[in-house]
């Protein structure tokens, strides 16, 4: 069978998605939370579909973990995940840490976004200057999530207790950060150069 062209694959994980998405709607514990969690992914769906765009292999693999993570905290909401259950009692967490790894990715992939844009479009040549730079994106990214959930809370009151996932946690917002900053930071050093090989293959 002759190896998938990166569009292909591309195509490939966005319909995994898309079905994944789907499952996740059906018996999900708030549809409006549903909506605003899963959102993301549907707008990154579309646009996979609709628009000729073609990351990387590496980068395109890392959207699907990180959709499939977005997916299962919608539909349990983020608080509420079973496997997040399991590790608390396991550990004896205080609260169900399965939305640190949310973050920990949303610093993680926009920040790989970031650097594949930077260097796709030459807006810079130097490899490390778009590491610092796609760094930078993603803690921007991270703190503007922080205030959409701000401004839910505004608008929906306690209805947005669900998306909001704080568990009673005072530093959940700084907690959130500092998992999208590691995630961010990862990204930037460990996979830096495997996104290079990725970026030189296209």
């Amino acid at each position: 069978m002759a190896t998938l062209s990166s569009r292909q694959e591309f195509l490939w994980i966005a319909s995994i998605s898309a079905v994944v998405c789907l499952l996740s709607f059906f018996g999900c514990r708030d549809v409006p939370t549903w909506a605003m969690e899963a959102a993301p992914v549907i707008l990154g769906i579309a646009l996979a579909w609709f628009f000729p765009i073609t990351p990387t292999r590496l980068l395109g693999r890392l959207l699907l973990i990180h959709a499939l993570i977005l997916l299962v905290g919608a539909h349990w909401t983020y608080a509420e995940v079973p496997i997040g259950f399991s590790v608390q009692n396991t550990f004896g967490f205080t609260r169900n840490h399965f939305d640190r790894v949310g973050h920990f990715f949303q610093g993680l992939v926009p920040a790989l976004i970031a650097r594949e844009i930077l260097l796709r479009r030459a807006w810079v040549t130097s490899a490390q200057v778009a590491s610092a730079m796609g760094f930078a994106c993603a803690l921007a990214f991270s703190a503007f999530y922080e205030l959409i959930e701000w401004w839910a809370a505004l608008l929906l009151g306690a209805g947005a207790d669900a998306f909001l996932g704080t568990q009673g946690d005072p530093w959940d917002t700084q907690s959130d950060m500092a998992c999208a900053a590691a995630g961010a930071l990862l990204a930037m050093t460990l996979l830096a150069r495997a996104h290079d090989r990725s970026l030189s293959k296209l």
